[in-house]
């Protein structure tokens, strides 16, 4: 492997690295009073002892711990793969005891809350991806929808179909609960604002007609009729599964599957004038069960999300896709997504519309970045028999996961163009950690352009601010743990935040929260400690990127250790670095004894051959080296080893 040696001490030691640092070690220490306070010995999450709900619910345990893995990757503590490991485990007796999970793997549930517990197990794999115990469970999670386990046959391989909206390891969970007969309808608060789940069923014509009990049991008979069976939309999330398993094995019977699961729904994208319907009945026919129509599958375009699960779903299915076959035409099927609903889009007063947003509580950064003009551009995320409705914001999020992959102009060029119709402030940091720890991407994308160059002290303060934040409702809080009354609260407080780390030392936004792979510029390993991320004491800003160019800084802050870092070409390894410049120095260092100040620098640019993958930095104390990398994308065979 290439060596450079780092041979420039930094003169003023650079604010942004001792704010990545102290992030870190705060996040070291925020895990203990979080599971000290929230969990059993055994890793399980203080709860009640049995579990009366519906099928919902159990990705809300897994996402309370989903990104201490990709936290100790990162560079965390050791003890944050081991709490990973052991919550894991702790959680899915809980819930195995609760008859929701089986074989390790949820019994049926749909992907849109699959996608997001599983993420946690994908960190774990990238992670941790020797560990024969991942290994297996990665092969067998996969297995489920191979038609490897003889009690779930998930897959149709004639049609190319999911064989229904519910799945798992159980097989198809055919309907929507466990007992269809005695379902009805009646949503509580936190769902009236997604409307009607199916807005042809006689005599309800509006959500306020579910409150007569009679019409509330017939919407729920439909809803168990039209969403038992056939393929969604959003059962595309499944990819995940598939490619965590190919990244842990190699093995190309999951290449193959991947391929020609996402291969049938790109077709029937390109059946429907590009966009992709969200619904295959089990005769492979879309519109089977919703009277011949594209849209009204369940999770689909009419309720509840649309093109926000959809998008997502359609975006990681085609980054994998690409990954796997350098095709880039598997991204119709995300872009024409995009295209269709950016032609709908209109501007409108974001305070008048917020009311009628169905996830209004996804744009915190977008309120609080909009001035005295609260107008900005919205675009519809639903479609039903109304058509076009749920006019929201869409975030850069969508079109900036795609060019982080592409690099194409075209992909930009749809960044940009919300960036130009936003109406808000682009630089703008919003102190906030969403659910999924992600959404600060307007200011990074600001900052790589050379136009918010505070961007990364003002958000690393804006997290270790959130931390605090969250540490301080921990204290706070007095809730009856026991009780099983409060699912969502782990979530809503637990301390890790990623996004600020992914974004400045990986040079990549935030994983996908449902169910997203690694695609980053970079990677760090611990030469000394042979393990993922930045050894202790060192800090990464990535400041530029440019098709087929990164450029990065490394600073080590310890005044009298070395450090030996192994810096990836990808998160994946699926790049590879051609050339390095950098810049060096002869200045004698620390200089005379007793000299008030170190001698000015000589600095000389020097350009070097890796042709590899991999290249170690060694880092003196005291040191910083800035490695401007010229690098060819998507040339080998993405793994996580």
């Amino acid at each position: 492997m290439q060596e450079i040696t780092a041979t420039v001490h930094y003169e003023i030691a650079p604010a942004w690295a001792i704010l990545e640092r102290k992030l870190i070690d705060l996040m070291n220490e925020a895990v203990h009073p979080y599971t000290d306070k929230y969990t059993n010995p055994d890793g399980s999450l203080i709860w009640a002892d049995t579990w009366t709900g519906s099928r919902d619910g159990m990705d809300d345990f897994y996402e309370a711990f989903h990104d201490f893995a990709q936290f100790y990757a990162l560079g965390g503590g050791e003890h944050l793969l081991n709490m990973a490991d052991h919550h894991w485990d702790g959680i899915t007796r809980q819930l195995t005891k609760f008859g929701r999970i089986y074989k390790e793997y949820e019994r049926g549930y749909d992907q849109f809350h699959q996608s997001e517990s599983y993420i946690y197990f994908y960190f774990l794999c990238m992670a941790d991806p020797q560990n024969p115990k991942l290994i297996d469970r990665a092969r067998r999670f996969a297995g489920f929808y191979l038609n490897e386990d003889p009690e779930a046959q998930n897959y149709d391989s004639t049609h190319h179909i999911i064989r229904a909206p519910h799945n798992g390891s159980g097989g198809p969970a055919w309907g929507m609960s466990d007992d269809d007969s005695k379902m009805s309808y009646k949503p509580g608060p936190g769902m009236v604002v997604y409307g009607l789940p199916l807005s042809d069923v006689p005599g309800i014509t509006k959500v306020e007609d579910l409150n007569d009990p009679v019409k509330a049991r017939a919407m729920g008979k439909a809803m168990a009729e039209r969403f038992r069976e056939g393929d969604v939309g959003n059962n595309l999330n499944v990819n995940g599964l598939i490619m965590n398993a190919y990244l842990m094995t190699g093995e190309d019977k999951y290449r193959d599957w991947l391929l020609e699961y996402v291969g049938a729904w790109l077709k029937r994208a390109g059946d429907n004038n590009g966009l992709m319907p969200d619904n295959v009945g089990l005769d492979g026919r879309v519109g089977t069960l919703h009277n011949g129509k594209w849209y009204g599958g369940l999770y689909g375009w009419t309720w509840p999300h649309g093109f926000y699960n959809l998008g997502y779903a359609a975006i990681t299915a085609a980054n994998n896709a690409y990954l796997l076959t350098g095709d880039t035409g598997y991204f119709d099927l995300p872009r024409n997504m995009i295209d269709r609903i950016l032609e709908q889009g209109m501007d409108a007063d974001f305070d008048e519309m917020a009311s009628q947003m169905s996830i209004y509580q996804h744009y915190i950064g977008v309120e609080r970045a909009l001035g005295a003009d609260r107008r900005t551009f919205l675009v519809p995320f639903r479609y039903g028999d109304q058509g076009w409705m749920d006019y929201q914001p869409m975030q850069p999020s969508f079109p900036l996961n795609i060019w982080n992959v592409t690099e194409a102009e075209e992909d930009w060029a749809r960044v940009d163009f919300l960036r130009q119709r936003s109406g808000y402030d682009w630089n703008k940091v919003a102190p906030f950690r969403d659910k999924g720890d992600m959404n600060h991407d307007e200011p990074w994308i600001m900052y790589l352009n050379g136009k918010n160059p505070d961007y990364p002290e003002q958000m690393l303060g804006a997290a270790y601010a959130q931390v605090c934040h969250r540490l301080a409702q921990i204290r706070a809080d007095d809730s009856d743990l026991a009780s099983g009354a409060h699912i969502h609260l782990w979530q809503q407080i637990q301390p890790i935040t990623t996004e600020a780390l992914v974004q400045l030392t990986q040079g990549c936004p935030q994983v996908i929260y449902y169910g997203g792979m690694l695609n980053a510029r970079l990677r760090y390993y611990d030469d000394h400690r042979h393990r993922p991320g930045l050894p202790d004491g060192t800090a990464a800003l990535v400041d530029t990127i440019k098709p087929g160019r990164t450029a990065v800084t490394l600073v080590n802050l310890n005044p009298s250790e070395s450090r030996s870092v192994i810096v990836q070409a990808g998160g994946l390894a699926e790049h590879r670095f051609n050339t390095a410049s950098y810049d060096t120095s002869t200045t004698p260092y620390p200089g005379a004894t007793g000299a008030y100040a170190s001698a000015p620098l000589d600095i000389h640019t020097h350009t070097t051959k890796i042709n590899d993958t991999r290249v170690r930095i060694v880092l003196p104390p005291a040191t910083t080296i800035r490695l401007d990398f010229e690098m060819d994308r998507y040339v080998n065979r993405p793994r996580y080893v």
